[in-house]
């Protein structure tokens, strides 16, 4: 039987939503083993002079616990 546990991570990115998500699995990686799914809870941007300049997801990884 596995237990799996599910963490929220905030990442941001300069050129897109999908960046910032692959550099938070990155990122969590190297701490967090298993991991075995990331869903996508929310995505927002910062704009600034009409531009967006930053993009942020909120994001649940699920990982499995030895």
């Amino acid at each position: 039987m596995s237990v799996l546990k599910v963490i929220e991570i905030l990442a941001n990115s300069t050129s897109s939503w999908e960046d910032a998500t692959r550099k938070a699995v990155e990122k969590a990686s190297k701490s967090v083993k298993h991991i075995r799914s990331v869903y996508v809870q929310e995505q927002s941007a910062s704009v600034k002079d009409g531009q967006i300049t930053e993009f942020r997801v909120n994001l649940k990884v699920t990982f499995e616990i030895e």
